[in-house]
């Protein structure tokens, strides 16, 4: 058994032995794994360019489905904003759309969307809303908020905790309709007092533009005050009421009518808005991937080149030492 380990042996140094220069040959083949990476470094480079390709292609197909969805969501909501729009603007030809108003209880609801890769839609109605926070809030006023939408907590639970009034998630989860939406509103006017509503969405215009919005809704007090002021909410004294109802609690449907109107085409704008925008940024990710890819094919190309290159010299310069 020994006699036919030293003839294996034998055979592995034979061909060093017959070399030009043994020694130095037999030192490489001795010398410790971690000094022979040469080879080694280039067949893995390839391998991890020809991994990242792949993942980077995963990606690109993940974000043409993700934008196909949205566009068909998009089409679905789109008409259904549009016609929202009607239940709103005849309050707002009848009471006026007064966001200057001097209350002393201020709510801002602030209507975001419960999943991300959407640009920046929710970030702009966090900013307005604490913009908002900031001019409604004083020594003899105060200011609170509702968020409709996880990203709107994630975002405003950070530094104004405490002002958090009322916390609504999940809203896109089912079908959104008037009467999912108007019970929502009656939860938000059963558990939050409130002088002023001040409702942020963003407002769609075109899959590649929405408009930030703030709409404000009064109280019936605010708005029984105001019209006895006069001005524009002065014109409801022209209106004659039928029934037996007095004034005010005419005023009090019309208030939660009216926010229960504006909530639902706020809602639906806002899910136009995010569709939208998530359409523009998963087609922005599809060609940012895509250039990458180009890149990356150029970059394994020519590794793949550098490599054979590199072993054609070797093999030739090894056949030029023996002929030697």
């Amino acid at each position: 058994m020994a006699m036919a380990a030293l003839r294996r042996e034998g055979r592995r140094f034979a061909p060093l032995i017959s070399s030009p220069n043994p020694i130095n040959a037999i030192r490489s083949t001795l010398a410790p794994a971690e000094e022979q990476v040469g080879l080694g470094v280039r067949s893995i480079s390839t391998q991890v360019v020809r991994n990242r390709m792949k993942s980077v292609r995963n990606i690109q197909k993940i974000t043409k489905a993700m934008k196909m969805v949205a566009a068909s969501k998009l089409r679905a909501i789109q008409v259904r904003a549009e016609n929202s729009r009607g239940l709103w603007q005849p309050f707002t030809a009848l009471l006026g759309d007064t966001p200057s108003v001097n209350v002393k209880k201020n709510v801002i609801v602030t209507i975001s969307s419960d999943k991300g890769l959407c640009g920046g839609i929710n970030s702009t109605s966090v900013k307005i809303s604490r913009a908002l926070h900031k001019i409604n809030s004083g020594p003899d006023t105060e200011c609170k908020y509702v968020i409709l939408g996880e990203k709107g907590k994630a975002q405003l639970i950070r530094d104004s905790k405490k002002d958090i009034e009322l916390i609504l998630t999940e809203l896109q989860k089912n079908f959104l309709n008037y009467t999912q939406v108007s019970v929502l509103a009656d939860d938000i006017l059963k558990n939050v007092e409130f002088d002023a509503l001040r409702i942020v969405f963003n407002k769609f215009q075109s899959v590649v533009s929405f408009l930030p919005t703030t709409a404000t809704v009064l109280s019936p007090e605010i708005v029984e005050r105001e019209s006895e002021a006069g001005g524009k909410i002065g014109d409801l004294d022209s209106y004659e009421i039928e029934g037996g109802e007095t004034k005010s609690e005419v005023l009090q449907n019309l208030a939660e009518f009216q926010f229960s109107c504006v909530m639902f085409n706020a809602v639906l704008e806002n899910a136009c808005s995010e569709q939208g925008a998530r359409m523009s940024a998963m087609d922005s990710s599809s060609r940012n991937a895509g250039d990458m890819l180009d890149r990356l094919t150029l970059t394994y190309n020519r590794t793949r080149q550098a490599s054979i290159t590199t072993e054609l010299i070797e093999i030739i310069s090894g056949a030029s030492a023996l002929e030697g």
